[in-house]
């Protein structure tokens, strides 16, 4: 590839949102591969061990659809899905990075911009490990049903780093120079610097060098597209990918909706 060529064109042609849509390609495909890892698409295997009883209750299952697009039957899906994520390396329970690391990428070492984000958005309460209630959460923003508000909500975590409630221009040039290198390019300092400014022209409306979440919500309303990635249409009946998983369960979902 003639990255001269590729530099020259970036800095005269690619748009703010042309730059985020493709920042979130990698961090959405990431879900993506997550839940089609967890379904057998991927060949993943826990080792055999004894599973220790779950602390999840059927009232919590009930909460949970409640408050998501899932039904009671697909968050017993997830449960299931969760289990065996959570166990693949410490059975307690827990989603620790090795595990998801392990996941998506059939090893527990190196480290991924990317992962660690998914990784960071999921961990709501910050404690370094993924409950269970986070997981569905956070796959619920990619539900084709759930409010826009939500996924806005969602997408300007993924791009806060530093989760200082604001994205920043260093914050920019990481994903910006993470994503080019996952496509084996590799940008001068001065195209880099082009893309950033032009990322803060369009999006920094009180020109204070950092983007607030209620500049992020006005840009993103006036450019749709930029929320393109954050729906996963397989979510919408999470059912049809459970071929890998028999559930016997008497509930029937109708009986819950209100």
């Amino acid at each position: 590839m003639d990255y001269q060529q590729t530099g020259v064109s970036l800095r005269s042609s690619l748009t703010f949102g042309e730059t985020l849509c493709a920042v979130f390609i990698p961090l959405i495909g990431l879900v993506e591969a997550l839940v089609f890892s967890l379904t057998g698409c991927f060949d993943f295997h826990s080792p055999a061990k004894k599973k220790k009883p779950s602390s999840t209750t059927f009232d919590d299952i009930l909460a949970l659809a409640k408050d998501s697009q899932f039904t009671v039957n697909e968050i017993e899906a997830l449960h299931e899905l969760f289990k065996k994520l959570s166990s693949s390396i410490i059975d307690d329970g827990l989603i620790h990075k090795e595990e998801l690391t392990l996941a998506l990428f059939k090893t527990t070492t190196g480290e991924n911009l990317f992962l660690d984000r998914v990784f960071d958005v999921f961990d709501e309460k910050r404690n370094g490990v993924i409950e269970f209630e986070e997981f569905v959460h956070a796959l619920n923003i990619f539900h084709p049903c759930t409010p826009l508000e939500k996924k806005i909500d969602f997408s300007f975590r993924m791009y806060d780093l530093r989760q200082t409630g604001y994205i920043e221009r260093e914050e920019v040039r990481q994903m910006v120079v993470a994503i080019l290198s996952e496509c084996g390019i590799d940008l001068d300092d001065e195209t880099l610097e082009t893309i950033i400014n032009k990322t803060f022209q369009d999006a920094d409306a009180d020109k204070d060098d950092k983007i607030s979440k209620e500049e992020w919500k006005a840009f993103v309303t006036r450019n749709p597209t930029l929320l393109k990635h954050m729906t996963l249409p397989h979510l919408a009946d999470i059912s049809t990918l459970f071929t890998s998983f028999i559930f016997n369960t008497g509930v029937d979902d109708s009986h819950w909706q209100p």
